[in-house]
């Protein structure tokens, strides 16, 4: 069964997702931002989110053990969308996927809540895309084999069919754990070469889409 669809990741393979953007603007000393990029709201923290939990709940909590930080740990979801950047490239190789006619399909942990006005900001990709999994609302997350088995049964696609594009090790080795083959995202080139080599991109097309 040769590979007929491409799903991917979202942060940090469809767009650049770095706190840092949003957090520069609102704490401009270095260390103290780093400080609580690091102790405060970390990543496990905004796990949570991707999990389920409402930001309502989860931004109480941490505002009650660091009330320094009341007014930055706020911003955290109403300005979720100032924390992500394009990812250079990426978008000029979707439109070349999508423009030969390829099923474009995308597994994200991300919040139910941030995802409407992420997903409307950058509707201009997304509207390429046939369907995407959000685990925020289906309360199941990645590595974990059930949200990759509910994609694939929503997608309609046989594990074979898929190519399984994610940044990360542990969401990779998820995917390939149900069938599918995958490519751990480094960066657009590298992507785009291991496309044209499946067949899902021809090399002209592959040219065009360096832009972003």
């Amino acid at each position: 069964m040769g590979i007929a669809a491409v799903i991917f990741d979202v942060g940090n393979v469809l767009v650049d997702w770095q706190p840092e953007l949003l957090y520069a603007k609102l704490i401009p000393d270095a260390a103290t931002r780093a400080g609580f990029l690091r102790d405060v709201a970390t990543k496990d923290w905004h796990f949570q989110h991707d999990a389920g939990r409402p930001f309502a709940d989860t931004s109480a909590e941490l505002i009650a053990r660091h009330p320094e930080h009341a007014e930055a740990i706020a911003a955290w979801g109403p300005r979720f969308g100032e924390q992500v950047a394009p990812m250079p490239g990426m978008g000029r190789l979707v439109e070349a996927l999508d423009a030969r006619g390829v099923p474009l399909f995308a597994i994200t942990n991300f919040s139910h809540e941030f995802w409407p006005p992420f997903r409307a900001d950058h509707a201009a990709m997304f509207d390429r895309f046939r369907d995407v999994v959000v685990s925020g609302e289906e309360r199941l997350t990645k590595p974990d084999a059930a949200i990759y088995r509910l994609a694939l049964a929503r997608f309609g696609l046989a594990p074979g069919e898929a190519l399984f594009v994610d940044d990360r090790a542990d969401n990779v080795a998820g995917a390939a754990a149900v069938g599918m083959t995958t490519h751990r995202f480094v960066d657009v080139p590298t992507l785009r070469a291991a496309l044209v080599d499946y067949g899902l991109l021809d090399p002209d097309m592959a040219g065009d889409a360096r832009g972003s």
